[in-house]
């Protein structure tokens, strides 16, 4: 026993030292990678020519770039606007995309697997391509400057349609079958035995949705006219316009618009880990 101990000892070591330029290489890369946010937080607490020279440790301005902030800016309502846009799109984006993604894949039509095809194809299509119609027609129903232009070209978006697809193959036939045969109606189903068993993928969903909501500045910048209505993306594009910008006072405003993404990314990364792979629970 003492022997075969001494012969498995350095077997372990030699697959440990071979190890080592992985973990070096992933520990740079790591920190390459945290990096930029690190220098967004120590940027928000410093002067503007402090932030200009590459000062990258913390200083003693956050106070005095948040009351510029604050006296120049419309943070606090850009901030709910915002997370008002970002919360309906989410909710709205889920309920269609979801009832697509359930109705493509458990309900059987020889016509279906065509339709989705023509779906995905407008993955294709470049946002920037189908700008100057969409902005037609919601001038023309009269939408403009309302949550109904931010959330339209957003409600049904082929790639969470396809998502929702691609995991309700893991929803089991087998329980949709015993739900009809107790008398439990097909919107029943959806309702009370689809959606919390698919809890992991609407979590994911909910993740990508509200941080493509809450980060969407070409749209929102076509509809949206005024500071009433504006929101953290192009409250940050105007603090970066003109001669002399306040580059503390800036990071200090992307720091706001960064911490919502973050803390719901964080928040909820397990559920989005297990969206992703498909799980069903």
């Amino acid at each position: 026993m003492i022997k075969a101990a001494t012969i498995r000892k350095p077997a372990v070591s030699h697959i440990q030292r071979k190890l080592i330029p992985s973990y070096i290489f992933l520990t740079i890369m790591s920190i390459l990678s945290v990096f930029p946010l690190y220098w967004m937080f120590t940027a928000a607490t410093n002067t503007s020519l402090e932030v200009a020279q590459g000062k990258v440790w913390f200083g003693n301005y956050l106070a005095e770039n948040y009351k510029n902030l604050i006296d120049q800016q419309n943070l606090w309502q850009a901030m709910g606007n915002s997370f008002f846009y970002a919360i309906v799109q989410t909710l709205a984006t889920l309920l269609i995309c979801s009832l697509a993604g359930y109705g493509f894949e458990l309900y059987h039509d020889r016509g279906k697997d065509r339709l989705f095809a023509i779906l995905l194809l407008a993955m294709m299509v470049p946002q920037v391509a189908t700008l100057i119609p969409l902005f037609t027609m919601i001038s023309q129903m009269k939408l403009l400057n309302s949550v109904l232009a931010f959330i339209i070209p957003g409600l049904a978006t082929p790639f969470m349609i396809m998502m929702f697809r691609q995991n309700s193959r893991n929803f089991p036939m087998d329980t949709m079958e015993a739900a009809r045969i107790d008398g439990l109606s097909e919107i029943g189903i959806f309702f009370r035995m689809y959606i919390p068993m698919m809890k992991a993928t609407y979590a994911a969903s909910a993740v990508i949705i509200f941080m493509n909501s809450w980060n969407a500045y070409m749209w929102p910048r076509t509809v949206m006219k005024g500071n009433a209505v504006q929101t953290m993306p192009m409250l940050i594009a105007n603090m970066s316009n003109g001669y002399a910008v306040d580059y503390g006072m800036l990071m200090l405003g992307v720091l706001f618009c960064s911490l919502p993404t973050i803390i719901v990314f964080f928040v909820l990364q397990k559920q989005f880990a297990e969206g992703i792979t498909g799980s069903v629970k």
